[in-house]
C-alpha cells in the first residue's frame, strides 16, 4: 500500500504528538497533589492504574502509527532518488 506524502506526514506527526501529550499527562500524574493518584499513605490508586495503562496504550498506538508514517515517507524519498 502507497501512502500519499500528507498522509505520511500526518501519521508521523501525530505519533510524535502522541508521545509529546502523553509524556506531559505521565509527569503530571506522578506528581498529583490532588489525592486522586496516590491515596494518603503514598500508595498509587486505582485511577492512577488505568490512567497509566491508558498512557501505556497511547504509546504504543502513537509509535506505531508514526512508525507507519515513517516509512511511508521514507519510501515517498526513495521513490524520488
Amino acid at each position: 500500500m502507497k501512502l500519499s506524502r500528507p498522509v505520511s506526514w500526518f501519521l508521523l506527526a501525530f505519533g510524535a504528538w502522541s508521545w509529546v501529550i502523553w509524556v506531559t499527562f505521565v509527569k503530571n500524574l506522578w506528581k498529583d497533589g490532588s489525592g486522586l493518584a496516590f491515596d494518603d499513605a503514598g500508595d498509587p490508586t486505582a485511577y492512577f492504574w488505568v490512567h497509566l495503562l491508558l498512557a501505556i496504550t497511547s504509546f504504543l498506538l502513537g509509535t506505531g502509527v508514526g512508525w507507519i508514517g515513517f516509512r511511508g515517507v521514507r519510501a515517498l524519498r526513495a521513490e524520488k532518488a
